[in-house]
């Protein structure tokens, strides 16, 4: 940690002596600002805290209070420009920033939010309606209105196509239409998240309550981010530098009934000529959720608390910024074991078992079996302008530390313990081009090692290196936005020898897995009110270490898995089409997509020669477990998403909103008499009747009223070859909302939000909930745990905001 910690900092300095010596080749340069005032259109009343953003310059400002700004300085150039107001519709404009640009904006409330930024696997910012891809934007308000347990359940309600597979309320994985696992780059801060994607109980390492911002782009991305995005990329901004001149900051409370989920995070930052600085801290933890047909769900509970920092440093050559994180979460793993004369759960204690009891219920700390995970990670992210072209250079290390404890009789004693240590670089050069042009090239890549350091081993010990180099660019005029690039990466994988008992476990093996990738794209806005998109993306995904070598009892999953080593790179070749079409009273947005994956990974039941089961004694625990291997076969998935606001003028106030996803995938040729691939979402529809009223209110502002219809249907298609998966029934939740800001003077006080899920307390499975495969309850005849029941969320949010 010390020479880590040595080198970043070696780092840090040698990049700002470089910046010191690009500022001073440059001294003649005159900065250039945006200025001006920001007001409501009708009123003309000043818009305090305002928001300006100057995308691609990382720059900006928050207007005063009599709505007037000036951004910090940049290079002369052009820039996508945002400007935006809690409750009003954002203004997204290209500006030509030369000397002190003086420029006055008027916003209007909002009827729908029409407007947004995204830079997730584009060459330069641009406007999420012209994004040939389809990508959703979440920000950290509209997290605020939804109840969950970790960020990517929250995600998973809010944004159609997006899914989960869960086990237990903090533990829950990505899936993109359908895909997840190692297909799903999630992005933090610049750098890909790495922390054990293969496994269905390994979660997300990423602290929910410190969200800024979340990008979801479907769809191969492997152009620009290598291997195994070829479901597409979910992109993570936490530690958002303040604007110049301010310091900010948030304290927010949350409170569930259902299993006593209790949350704290703080965080504060700011600016001051040039140099920014931003920490955080949370604690989050609940007991045992319950619902009405299991009670309270034994080992269900959690503990998670995590810190960072940030500190950088911004002048006309460009930025550096040095962020680091450690994430710490104590998970339950649940069993669903139970007694088989009365049919409640047990836990184990030394010498046997015994059923739990309320005292074990209401603790939030986990009992045997349990998982810890711990993830650090430092990134350096840097920005360099050379002449009009700009250079950005990113470093990060992350260690990701994995224990299972599963022996009631050494209890601080891992079973399992998996130390993933990861190096990526990337370093992209973005040409500005002349006129309509912006392209991009670079390199980026990860170097891996894997090391198992208790006695149980399921993964053999592994290193691997990736590189990767690109070419991308984009084209728009007169509404018409073209994109494409090309990318060739190879991956280096390299599998240790392992003995165990003196026996060979783990051959060693060494793997190179090369592909080409490329997309290309186009968006007309065929008017002000429809924009037409069009893309075609190939992408690829190496096989992870756990599907060319696995070996072992994966605890968590109640399965054995064997690997194959002959396993090839998943190729993805998707098409997407799409429509906006945006008017004074309805807005509609509508994708589809085709996706025909060859040599698609997936796990399969072995079957023994009687055509039953395999079952293997697990050694440690005693546990029958059943036998999976990893193969491979050609698949295609098809679908799309579909929402409908209706926002009837004059009564801008009320809406109906309405999204549908749907997703279903087959392989080619059928397996054990089902042609279906695994792990495929339910389809489902989602409605909300909203009312936002008072947004120009002086004590309580943007009061919203709501309420939720969510219906997943019925799940008919499951892959049941080898008696892999089994049909899930369909279920209707209904939930409402309520929340508003407190404010004085002009200065929102507080926020609170409240929200209740699963009102009728409906006992239901999610198909893609891994408890549903659980034991059965011998008393009661269901197979499984179900999902939680009524819970009630509260939340208090404090914002802090000081000149500097």
């Amino acid at each position: 940690m010390l020479r880590l910690s040595i080198f970043f900092a070696t780092l840090l300095l040698g990049v700002y002596a470089t910046a010191q010596k690009a500022n001073r080749s440059t001294a003649t340069t005159e900065k250039s600002y945006l200025s001006g005032t920001v007001r409501d259109e009708t009123s003309g009343k000043p818009l305090p805290q305002a928001s300006i953003i100057i995308h691609d310059a990382n720059a900006g400002a928050i207007a005063n209070n009599n709505g007037e700004f000036k951004t910090t300085g940049v290079k002369e150039g052009k820039y996508l420009v945002e400007i935006s107001y809690q409750g009003y519709t954002s203004i997204l404009e290209t500006v030509i920033i030369k000397g002190n640009t003086e420029k006055n904006y008027t916003l209007k409330p909002a009827i729908v939010e029409q407007e947004a930024v995204t830079v997730t696997g584009v060459a330069s910012a641009i406007r999420l309606r012209l994004s040939p891809q389809p990508v959703s934007v979440l920000r950290q308000n509209d997290l605020l209105h939804v109840s969950s347990t970790n960020v990517m359940e929250g995600l998973s309600k809010a944004v159609p196509g997006v899914s989960v597979v869960t086990t237990g309320p903090a533990i829950a994985k990505p899936f993109i239409r359908g895909l997840g696992y190692n297909r799903v780059v999630v992005i933090n801060d610049g750098v890909r998240q790495e922390g054990q994607q293969w496994g269905d109980e390994h979660g997300i390492e990423i602290d929910d309550y410190n969200v800024q911002k979340i990008e979801v782009l479907k769809g191969p991305a492997s152009m620009m981010y290598g291997s195994d995005a070829i479901a597409g990329v979910i992109n993570i901004q936490s530690q958002v530098p303040a604007p110049e001149g301010t310091i900010k900051g948030n304290v927010l409370a949350e409170y569930q009934t259902n299993s006593a989920l209790r949350g704290f995070n703080g965080n504060i930052g700011g600016t001051k000529n040039g140099f920014s600085w931003n920490a955080y801290g949370t604690y989050k933890a609940s007991h045992d959720y319950k619902n009405q047909y299991d009670g309270y769900v034994f080992n269900s509970k959690f503990a998670e608390h995590n810190f960072g920092a940030m500190a950088g440093y911004a002048g006309r050559w460009g930025f550096t910024r040095l962020y680091v994180s450690d994430f710490n979460l104590k998970a339950g793993m649940v069993e669903g074991d139970r007694d088989s004369a009365t049919g409640k759960f047990i836990k184990a204690v030394s010498g046997g078992e015994e059923i739990a009891t309320d005292n074990d219920f209401k603790s939030i700390t986990p009992l045997i079996p349990y998982q810890h995970i711990g993830h650090f990670k430092v990134t350096a992210d840097n920005s360099f302008n050379i002449g009009k072209n700009k250079l950005d250079v990113t470093l990060g290390y992350q260690r990701n530390q994995r224990r299972e404890f599963g022996n009631i009789d050494a209890v601080d004693v891992p079973n399992a313990y998996f130390d993933l240590k990861t190096i990526t670089y990337a370093a992209r050069y973005h040409l500005t081009g002349k006129k309509e042009w912006k392209t991009s090239f670079g390199i980026t890549g990860m170097s891996q090692t894997n090391t198992n350091r208790a006695e149980e081993v399921i993964i053999p010990d592994y290193s691997l290196f990736d590189i990767g180099g690109f070419i991308y660019t984009q084209y728009y005029k007169n509404g018409l936005q073209l994109s494409g690039g090309l990318r060739v990466d190879n991956r280096h994988a390299e599998g240790k020898q392992m003995l165990v008992d003196n026996e060979q476990k783990f051959a060693p093996f060494e793997k190179n897995f090369a592909n080409v990738s490329g997309s290309a794209g186009l968006s007309y806005e065929v008017s002000k009110l429809v924009t037409l998109k069009l893309n075609v993306a190939r992408g690829f995904r190496a096989p992870n270490f756990a599907e060319l070598a696995s070996n072992g009892a994966h605890e968590g999953t109640n399965r054995y898995e064997v690997g194959e080593k002959n396993l090839s790179s998943e190729v993805s070749f998707q098409v997407d089409g799409g429509v906006d079409i945006n008017t004074e009273h309805v807005s509609i947005n509508a994708s589809l997509f085709y996706n025909n994956i060859s040599n698609y990974i997936f796990y399969q039941k072995v079957l023994n020669g009687a055509g039953q089961d395999s079952i293997i004694v697990d050694s440690e625990t005693g546990a029958l477990l059943n036998v999976f291997r990893f193969s491979q076969h050609d698949a295609y998935l098809y679908g799309g998403e579909a929402t409908i606001d209706i926002h009837p003028h004059p009564l801008d106030w009320l809406h109906f909103e309405n999204s549908f996803s749907y997703t279903r995938a087959q392989f080619k040729e059928a397996l054990d008499g089902s042609s279906n691939v695994p792990m495929i979402p339910a389809a489902r529809l989602f409605s909300e009747l909203r009312g936002n009223f008072l947004t120009k209110g002086k004590s309580i502002k943007n009061f919203y009223v709501s309420l939720q219809s969510d219906y997943n249907f019925k799940q008919s298609h499951p892959f049941t070859g080898y008696n892999t998966e089994t049909a899930t029934s369909d279920y209707w939740l209904i939930n409402a909302g309520i929340g508003a800001d407190i404010a004085s003077k002009g200065r929102t006080l507080f926020s609170i939000n409240i929200a209740g899920n699963n009102l009728g307390d409906i006992a239901y499975q999610n198909h893609l909930s891994r408890l549903k495969y659980t034991a059965e309850n011998n008393v009661t005849g269901r197979t499984g745990v179900f999902n939680m029941g009524r819970n009630f969320t509260f939340k208090v949010s404090v914002p802090l905001n000081f000149n500097n």
